[in-house]
């Protein structure tokens, strides 16, 4: 059994650009992954099997890993049935990418069990088929993304910050933000500007979707501003939402409506996955 963290991912900025003649977005975002990780475990079996702690989460075919799962075994010619369970500790409709990321631990998972098939572009390059954030977890934690998302520029690490993830009760629907979304009537900010700010030690955080997010659901506008004025350098809505992300020092005992996460940014080696070596049972 191979036993894999998997991790969540908060997006410093993100600009859309415009909207394609395919329906998807054009994006430029600097991703970052977050110590806030749900498990996988893996394990041969005569057939496939996924299991999930949160019974809310379907695990037929619709569900990314078993996307992953069907995926790798189409581009590597093998047969094999594989037993998954994961732990979920991600929040979901939160903007975290918990799903993009439990496929990309899949694909990483799959290609170490069976001894290394393909090579890392080959699975990033694989990803883009499934989901657009997929590829951002086979990056080493911190990168510039483009396209839809799937267009990687591999950075160094950031500068650690503290760092605290805000959940509210309720999600928000990814499709739902971006169809409210008027990408024409967006604040004219240029992304490459923005990212070299980080990488000289900046943060000048912001998020497109943050406009019709609020708009679709004024309490997370209201709940943005109760964090801005609890003491934070930066608070700000994580992808699509509804998680927001704080930066800095802030006080959050009166914060009991909502769940709260510690977390810091994590990265990994070429050879390694995040949070932990693989454990192999």
């Amino acid at each position: 059994m191979l036993r894999l963290a998997s991790p969540a991912k908060i997006n410093l900025f993100l600009r859309i650009l415009r909207r394609r003649s395919d329906g998807y977005h054009e994006l430029a975002s600097l991703f970052q992954t977050i110590d806030l990780c749900d498990t996988l475990d893996y394990s041969f079996s005569h057939e496939d099997r996924l299991t999930c702690t949160d019974t809310s989460i379907p695990t037929d075919r619709n569900n990314l890993v078993l996307k992953a799962v069907d995926l790798f075994r189409r581009k590597t010619n093998l047969d094999f049935g594989v037993n998954i369970n994961l732990e979920k500790r991600i929040p979901v409709e939160a903007g975290l990418g918990g799903g993009s990321s439990n496929a990309a631990t899949t694909l990483w998972a799959l290609n170490q069990l069976c001894n290394r098939p393909a090579k890392l572009e080959q699975l990033i390059q694989w990803s883009g088929e499934i989901g657009s954030d997929i590829a951002f977890f086979l990056s080493q934690g911190t990168a510039y993304c483009t396209g839809r998302g799937e267009i990687l520029r591999f950075l160094y690490p950031l500068q650690e910050k503290n760092l605290c993830i805000v959940k509210p009760p309720y999600g928000l629907s990814t499709p739902l933000v971006y169809r409210n979304l008027d990408a024409l009537n967006l604040p004219q900010r240029n992304p490459e500007t923005t990212l070299s700010e980080f990488i000289e030690g900046q943060f000048p955080c912001f998020n497109d979707l943050e406009i019709p997010a609020f708009a679709m659901m004024p309490e997370l506008a209201s709940l943005h501003s109760r964090l801005k004025s609890a003491g934070f350098s930066e608070v700000l809505m994580s992808g699509s939402g509804s998680a927001i992300f704080c930066l800095g020092e802030g006080d959050l005992s009166n914060f009991t409506d909502v769940a709260c996460f510690q977390a810091s940014f994590i990265n990994r080696t070429n050879h390694d996955w995040y949070g932990l070596k693989p454990k192999i049972f």
